[in-house]
């Protein structure tokens, strides 16, 4: 029992301690002081994971098509406006794609990407929505373990990023993934459209490609900053390699069963031989059977007319 009150004690010595090198700029920002209400969020949402469809059992689905365009254009707009925060913020600061330490100073520049990096937190957690609408839909082959660990992640470890690296090398796996998911949800928004708009979406599994190819990037700029030791804590660099394979995994794993995998074709020429096959195997058969039985009848009639000749004509010599 004291190993494990020694264990507690030194954890809540080892948080305290990082709070003095977190980033007091956004000391104040909501959901920062603490990272209590990020996990309360997070464990909500595995909550309703378990007991959303419960509740959806033995009711019918919502619809909820006008809600699903408002919020998905929305989240368009929104990753629009982060993508292009980062990207001016960045080229006003002279931020550099191989080596960007953080620069924790009041410089307006830098407040401006601590600022996007923030939206970008929060609209992790707004993506919680997306499980929300599937489970409320009846969807809920759609919530994968993909779907469930890449949302939940997101939200929680970006808590991390913001509260203490809100700047520097952090700017480009938001950057590039705010275009991203102004693509993907634009893309949910048309399909939310209906019918006369889902005809023109034959790009979804492109979707997945350029996620996949997001992830790679992300591989090689961070190698590339631990390759020339670039003043960022390496612990996240490896971290976040490690993080990025898991998505390539489970990504790819996604792209080989929803778009890859050969499924079980039905030829119909060979069903169609085949019920021709065993229909006229039985007709064959039975048409076979009694032309034989016809042939064998003839056959026998033949003898017994023969023999009665023969006998006939004995009986006339006699």
């Amino acid at each position: 029992m004291e190993i494990v009150t020694h264990l507690i004690n030194d954890t809540i010595e080892l948080y305290k301690w990082t709070l003095t090198i977190a980033d007091q700029r956004v000391k104040k920002w909501p959901l920062m002081d603490s990272p209590l209400p990020t996990l309360a969020i997070s464990t909500c949402y595995l909550l309703f994971l378990w007991l959303g469809p419960k509740y959806m059992k033995n009711r019918e689905p919502f619809q909820l098509r006008k809600t699903l365009i408002v919020y998905n254009f929305s989240m368009v707009i929104l990753n629009f406006f982060i993508f292009k925060e980062l990207f001016m913020a960045t080229r006003a600061a002279g931020y550099s794609y191989i080596c960007q330490p953080v620069d924790y100073s009041d410089d307006p520049n830098e407040i401006r990407v601590a600022g996007a990096l923030w939206w970008y937190f929060i609209s992790k957690g707004i993506e919680y929505l997306d499980t929300v609408f599937f489970i409320l839909r009846k969807k809920c082959n759609q919530v994968t373990f993909l779907h469930v660990y890449h949302h939940c992640t997101m939200f929680t470890l970006w808590w991390i990023g913001i509260k203490w690296v809100a700047g520097g090398q952090s700017f480009f796996g938001a950057h590039m993934n705010a275009l991203v998911h102004v693509l993907m949800y634009l893309y949910y928004g048309l399909a939310s459209c209906g019918p006369k708009v889902q005809k023109y979406l034959w790009w979804k599994k492109y979707l997945t490609i350029i996620q996949m190819i997001q992830f790679h990037f992300t591989i090689g700029h961070t190698a590339l900053s631990l390759y020339v030791n670039c003043n960022f804590p390496h612990w996240m660099h490896y971290s976040l390699i490690c993080y990025a394979i898991t998505f390539i995994i489970l990504f790819a794993n996604f792209y080989y069963q929803t778009y890859r995998r050969q499924q079980p074709r039905r030829d119909t020429s060979s069903s169609k031989a085949g019920r021709a096959l065993s229909n006229g195997t039985f007709s064959g058969l039975s048409k076979a059977a009694n032309g034989i039985i016809m042939m064998g009848s003839k056959e026998e009639i033949s003898q017994e007319n023969s023999g009665r000749r023969k006998r006939k004509g004995r009986a006339k010599r006699d």
